[in-house]
């Protein structure tokens, strides 16, 4: 056995010795941030400022391990959170972080995504949990069947699990919330004694909004807490299935759907909006909120799996809303009033995380929410943060309707 092999270098020297390689990609990053700045303590205990070449967020960072910065370019953002739960690195409010990278991703060009091998494995991996129908309802388990027990805790009163509208410093977040579920019903046009289906019907919030107008719903939903939840709602002129959209074949005066598109997956979107067309009778409106991804970056986040994809939303897939239009308008339906709101996406995801540190401070979330959780639930919030702050994501209305 040679000296090299029985002495191994410590992992100090180690780390001395790849310092320069990290500082390199820190130089690369700092090439990238054309807005905003980041201020980093090293892991030599150096700092350093990383952009600053022209106004914009302001991100404090203090790298405990050069590694976190290998998992960063050799794994994107499911590397950088494993980096984050590992203790690799930490920030006193790491949102700014989530908006500099998506604000600056065209200059930043690949530096923080999934590269090689790895970006193989995470796009397998993502493919093996698309939504055909016994995978749509193990990806829609895995998320809102979490326990309403647990998203009681931190959503509004009415468990609105989307974004709300019009937010304003002060304002109740149920008041918000209030306001887009009346938009959504203000686009329908439906009018008392008319049946809306709601694909996608969460907890409720939307159809009980319907119901005092008289309108009727009938709801889907895979998750078994948000069927038994609404049911036991008992609202009048509400039904609710635990049904799969594609199953849906009943004439509707309007359809209304917030926030389930994204449960779809861009391989069965023309199933999606084959089913809006199908149910929709003539002249019947659809009303829609999603989510969407900035069109240049599109391919590169389809072509592998991003953080929410693997560890929060299996299965799931943000909006090309430029592809998901061409695709309506095959299938007849018109697309009128788009209307982005992403900054208020932002402020309900701040608010949300209000309460979530509140309800875990209080300990009022349930038992089985360990702390290693707790921590990927509260990433998750800052993560969908930063990204509506960046501009990357946003979040739109629109209304289809059928000649």
């Amino acid at each position: 056995m040679d000296a090299a092999t029985s002495h191994p270098l410590p992992p100090s020297r180690r780390a001395q010795l790849l310092a320069p390689l990290y500082h390199r990609i820190l130089d690369r990053i700092d090439r990238g941030l054309r807005a905003g700045a980041i201020e980093a303590e090293l892991p030599d205990g150096t700092r350093r400022l990383v952009g600053g070449h022209a106004p914009g967020p302001v991100a404090h960072i203090r790298l405990i391990r050069w590694r976190a910065l290998r998992r960063l370019v050799t794994a994107g953002s499911i590397g950088w959170y494993e980096a984050w739960q590992a203790g690799d690195w930490t920030s006193p409010d790491p949102v700014p972080i989530f908006d500099l990278f998506v604000r600056n991703r065209a200059a930043l060009g690949d530096v923080a995504r999934a590269k090689h091998v790895a970006r193989l494995a995470m796009w397998i991996g993502h493919r093996l949990r698309r939504n055909h129908r016994s995978g749509a309802r193990r990806n829609i388990a895995a998320h809102y069947d979490l326990g309403n027990d647990f998203y009681r805790e931190w959503l509004d009163a009415t468990l609105t699990y989307s974004s709300a509208l019009g937010m304003v410093a002060g304002e109740p977040l149920e008041r918000a919330q209030q306001r887009k579920l009346d938009a959504i019903l203000g686009r329908t046009r439906a009018t008392a004694g008319q049946r809306v289906l709601e694909i996608g019907c969460g907890w409720g919030s939307f159809a009980a909004t319907a119901a005092a107008a008289g309108v009727q719903v009938h709801g889907l939903t895979l998750s078994t807490e948000q069927r038994d939840h609404v049911l036991a709602r008992d609202l009048p002129g509400v039904t609710v299935a635990l049904t799969d959209y594609r199953d849906a074949h009943e004439g509707y005066d309007a359809v209304a759907s917030i926030e389930m598109v994204e449960a779809v997956g861009p391989e069965y979107w023309p199933a999606y909006l084959a089913t809006v067309a199908r149910v929709l009778k003539p002249g019947g409106r659809a009303a829609l909120q999603f989510i969407t991804i900035a069109d240049d970056i599109w391919d590169a986040y389809n072509g592998s799996a991003d953080f929410i994809q693997r560890y929060v939303f299996p299965g799931g897939s943000l909006i090309s809303a430029s592809r998901f239009r061409a695709l309506a308008a095959a299938h007849g339906l018109a697309w009128h009033d788009e209307q982005r709101f992403g900054h208020d996406y932002a402020a309900t995801l701040h608010e949300w995380r209000r309460r979530f540190d509140h309800a875990a401070a209080e300990g009022r979330l349930p038992d089985r929410f360990d702390p290693r959780f707790q921590r990927l639930w509260r990433y998750y919030l800052m993560y969908c943060e930063g990204g509506f702050r960046g501009g990357g994501i946003d979040v739109l209305h629109v209304t289809l309707v059928k000649p």
